[in-house]
């Protein structure tokens, strides 16, 4: 491969990997996804190819439809043991986040929404609400008509918004000054306390550290609270289980505030909250040590903010 070519596909890398991720909500897969579309980039008759940024786009979003439609990832996801993957603010595979749709479709909460939009929702949507992309480039890459991607886009718009459970664009000092009073009511012991800050309908996911075969699921406040409780509650065993005593931290992941359990350098744990009116309306817990390790990764290379809690 010539270098012209070479420095073309790495000016998309980036956002290929982001649009991927958002397709996938998995990093590794993403990465994947990405090294595919650069051998089919490789093997390629480039001469032909009028836009390669228009090229590039389409292979990567239908080889994430392809592994959204395999049945390995129909039944890792029917299992009810999926959740996206963490990644810390500033990285890069987070992509644009110049609009409140740009940063909205790639939390974890609108990820896991995305969980019930078909492929083809799901790949229209995003590269409408994230990439701006016209309706007739949409028909373009996934080859359908530009009224079907109207109506993908619009169906997936009305599905996300039907679920969520925030109330738009929230300030993050905001968030992140009720994610601290809710991290020292839950290491306290003050149930009281936690449930004032969640709101009526609020939800709570945890992937059980890997252990459980399904994920464990909340909802009601006392219940959540009792949950957030028993979570922070610190304990021999879990001490034992983590290997050592966390400090805790208070960091953006993937644009919403979350707390972040690092032991010497090493996240063992991160639970990341959707603020809605003041209130914590979400929040997803993630242990599993394979759904860390991109966010392990950039913490090493990240300055953290003193923890909140030193020493659980």
């Amino acid at each position: 491969m010539d270098s012209t070519a070479l420095d073309q596909f790495e000016a998309s890398r980036g956002r290929l990997a982001s649009l991927a991720y958002r397709l996938l909500g998995s990093a590794a897969d993403a990465e994947d996804a990405v090294q595919d579309t650069f051998l089919r980039w490789q093997a390629a008759d480039r001469e032909r190819i009028g836009v390669p940024e228009a090229w590039l786009t389409k292979v990567v979003t239908n080889l994430c439809l392809d592994r959204l439609r395999s049945a390995r990832a129909r039944h890792e996801r029917a299992a009810g043991a999926w959740l996206p993957e963490p990644l810390l603010e500033g990285d890069p595979m987070l992509g644009p986040a110049d609009t409140f749709e740009q940063r909205e479709s790639v939390t974890l909460a609108v990820l896991t929404l995305m969980e019930r939009l078909s492929p083809v929702e799901r790949a229209a949507y995003v590269l409408r609400e994230a990439f701006s992309y016209a309706h007739a480039e949409i028909a373009g890459i996934l080859d359908i008509t530009e009224s079907a991607s109207q109506q993908h886009v619009h169906r997936a718009r009305r599905r996300v918004a039907a679920q969520r459970r925030g109330g738009g664009e929230v300030d993050t000092a905001s968030a992140r000054r009720i994610v601290e009073e809710f991290l020292v009511a839950a290491a306290s012991g003050h149930t009281e306390r936690l449930v004032a800050l969640l709101t009526a309908d609020v939800t709570a996911v945890s992937d059980g550290a890997g252990l459980a075969r399904r994920l464990l699921r909340y909802t009601t406040r006392e219940r959540v609270a009792s949950f957030v409780r028993a979570g922070f509650k610190p304990t021999a065993a879990k001490r034992r289980m983590a290997g050592g005593s966390p400090a805790l931290h208070v960091a953006l992941v993937n644009g919403s505030p979350a707390v972040v359990a690092v032991i010497e350098g090493r996240v063992v744990g991160a639970v990341a909250f959707e603020v809605s009116d003041g209130k914590v309306a979400s929040l997803y817990g993630l242990a599993a040590a394979g759904r860390l390790a991109r966010l392990n990764e950039a913490w090493r290379q990240h300055a953290p903010d003193a923890p909140i809690i030193s020493a659980w």
